[in-house]
């Protein structure tokens, strides 16, 4: 065979010149375009391709797709690709990576099939060493802020003490606010710093307040001294013994009248929890968030503790540290709060944090100010990851953001083959009666929710369900809205998919429909337990359900002094009635349910208002309303269920 120039090989082959230099280079056959190739060189080189196999109408893909990769394994040009996503509702340019899913639907439309290649062990080994933390030596480790989680019953002052903490001790100027999620802020008190998680009160988010157990190096738990000992605070007793960490209880509200912090001891003797005024090892210290009363001495105790625990870390070495909670936001996009246990995190470090990656854009801090490093024991918010983590995720700093996206892809493609076993399609309603013939043994269900912490409770409370007949398998969950992605996961994996104060996107409702995948929405996460339960032992009773009559944008919004909030909207589908309830959606998120307080016609006031026509809404008792906002418009209606 005679000998060939490598730019000449590369036209024959179909490839461009320099992704032929490169896989020649990983063969360890170093050459220019203009070289020559000759004997056992040129035909190793005439073996490469970057076709697919013959694996008749499959593609087989290995690590990041691009909409450049697609285009060139099905022969397209790239601009049709980018059109058929865009029709799809995704974005994307010729040289961004897109997910599996969405790859696989582009080439089904094509009569080719998507799939990973076959996992290298070897491989996925040298990768896993990447995440693996050196040992720290005595002589690198450095004192470290305390980590401190505040814990306890719903109601009992969680939230006030933690205010009352930063309005006395915090800089001035500091972020505050605590939500439903997690959050995470810092006080300075005698020049030393604490930082403070605060996790939620509601039984239902018992996984959230276990994750943030998981990451605190003491637990503040608080007790109402006019209330005692409640189920959750009884919760909270036992998260933190699993934990391990030590505990200080907070007696709050002693300025009540019918406070009585004997009473409170009394009960946590009897959960075995003996304070040291009663000879215990534990301590108490009675506060008033109200009054502001015994704050100070409360940051004393944890400072105490802190010092008896000889808290320590390195904090010069690569980063590493636990995801706290994630969110996906319309113009940040995914951001996660994380917290460094070790190393210092900077600017423009590549991290991977299980199935995501990427590299820090921005750090925003307890306070609101962008940063440009973390060190040990320090919350902030980072930018830059190529989706959203799962709460309680550890992230790692890697040496390269290609190493990051590697693991990524290995952990998501071992994921995806645990979840991608059944074909058959399942809803609730025929639920019971397969499981009587025998043909479902697993109910799959995929999970969205508003944000990360939420999934988990969900995916816990719903996962508590299995029995002997049906085990029940969250087999995704995420935050954001429900995408053609989660249904095509549902399609091929016989799924239900629950949303929780999250809608579909219109692309994947209409698949949904196609596809005969059940979504099933909630805004009270006990309701779908309640629908799983009763479907799982056949009691699909009567129940009542809401049947959308329309939707409407709100294009003006009018302040009216004696009135509140009007909104000027336009009817964009069926019909909005003066007796509807109304759902207002912003950014595919739930933020509010209510009734119609007034539907108006100009200056009439209508019963009804049809598609294609303007009106004037105001909502019951709710003005926080805004341009784009959509009203969706459904009355409740008694439907029988049927097996």
């Amino acid at each position: 065979m005679s000998k060939t120039r490598v730019y000449q090989i590369a036209e024959e082959i179909n490839m461009s010149t320099e992704d032929l230099i490169e896989k020649l280079a990983e063969l360890e056959i170093m050459v220019g375009k203009d070289d020559y190739l000759e004997g056992e060189e040129l035909e190793l080189a005439l073996e490469l391709t970057d076709e697919p196999k013959d694996m008749g109408n499959k593609i087989e893909v290995n690590g990041s797709i691009t909409v450049k990769d697609i285009a060139e394994r099905l022969d397209k040009p790239a601009t049709e690709i980018i059109m058929k996503l865009m029709k799809m509702g995704t974005m994307a340019s010729i040289n961004q990576e897109i997910s599996f899913e969405i790859a696989s639907l582009i080439v089904n439309e094509y009569g080719f099939e998507l799939i990973h290649s076959a996992i290298d062990e070897e491989e996925a080994k040298e990768i896993e060493k990447l995440l693996e933390i050196e040992e720290d030596s005595e002589e690198n480790l450095k004192p470290r802020p305390p980590v401190v989680t505040v814990m306890g019953h719903v109601d009992h002052g969680k939230t006030s003490l933690l205010d009352a903490i930063r309005s006395t001790n915090v800089i001035s100027g500091e972020a505050g606010g605590i939500t439903q999620h997690i959050g995470a802020s810092e006080v300075v008190t005698n020049g030393q710093k604490i930082v403070f998680l605060d996790t939620p009160g509601h039984e239902a988010f018992t996984s959230m307040r276990a994750r943030g157990a998981q990451v605190t190096d003491i637990a503040i738990l608080v007790v109402a001294a006019d209330d005692g000992i409640m189920p959750q605070t009884i919760e909270a007793i036992n998260h933190t013994k699993a934990a391990g960490v030590p505990m200080i209880v907070a007696i709050n509200k002693i300025d009540k009248p019918g406070a009585n912090q004997d009473k409170v001891k009394q009960e946590l003797a009897d959960q075995g929890l003996l304070v040291e005024d009663w000879g215990g090892d534990v301590i108490s210290v009675p506060v008033s968030a109200k009054k502001k009363e015994g704050i100070d001495t409360l940051l004393e105790m944890i400072l105490l503790v802190a010092e008896v625990e000889e808290l320590k870390a390195n904090p010069d070495k690569r980063a590493v540290g636990t995801v706290i909670e994630a969110e996906l936001d319309k113009g940040r996009g995914p951001v996660a709060t994380v917290l460094v246990q070790g190393g210092t995190l900077s600017v423009g470090d590549p991290i991977v944090a299980g199935v995501a990656s990427g590299k820090v854009r921005a750090m925003i801090n307890s306070k609101g100010k962008r940063v440009k490093t973390a060190g040990p024991s320090t919350a902030v918010e980072i930018l830059g990851l190529s989706e959203v983590p799962e709460g309680g995720d550890q992230f790692v700093e890697v040496p390269t953001e290609k190493a990051a996206r590697n693991i990524a892809e290995k952990r998501r493609q071992l994921a995806r083959d645990e979840q991608m076993k059944a074909t058959q399609r399942l809803s609730l309603e025929d639920l019971f009666e397969q499981m009587n013939s025998g043909s479902v043994k697993d109910l799959n269900i995929v999970v969205k929710a508003d944000v990360q912490g939420s999934v988990q409770a969900v995916k816990q409370s719903l996962e508590k369900l299995s029995n002997e007949e049906v085990q029940v398998r969250v087999i995704h969950g995420g935050a954001g809205a429900i995408t053609e992605s989660d249904v095509l996961l549902a399609e091929a994996s016989n799924a239900i998919i629950i949303g929780f104060n999250v809608r579909p996107v219109p692309g994947a409702e209409m698949m949904a429909k196609k596809e005969n995948v059940d979504i099933r929405t909630y805004t009270i996460i006990y309701k779908a337990i309640e629908d799983v339960t009763q479907a799982m032992t056949g009691m699909l009773d009567p129940e009542y359900v809401d049947e959308e009559t329309g939707k409407a944008e709100i294009r003006e919004i009018y302040k009216i002094s004696g009135v509140g909030t009007v909104c000027g909207c336009y009817v964009t589908e069926g019909k909005i009635f003066r007796n509807c309830k109304v759902r207002i959606v912003r950014d595919s998120i739930i933020i509010h349910e209510g009734e119609i307080a007034a539907l108006k016609r100009f200056k009439d006031d209508v019963k009804e208002v049809n598609n294609g026509y303007e009106c004037g809404i105001s909502i019951v008792n709710y003005n926080d309303l805004k341009e784009g906002d959509i009203m969706e418009a459904y009355i409740t209606k008694e439907v029988k269920r049927t097996l």
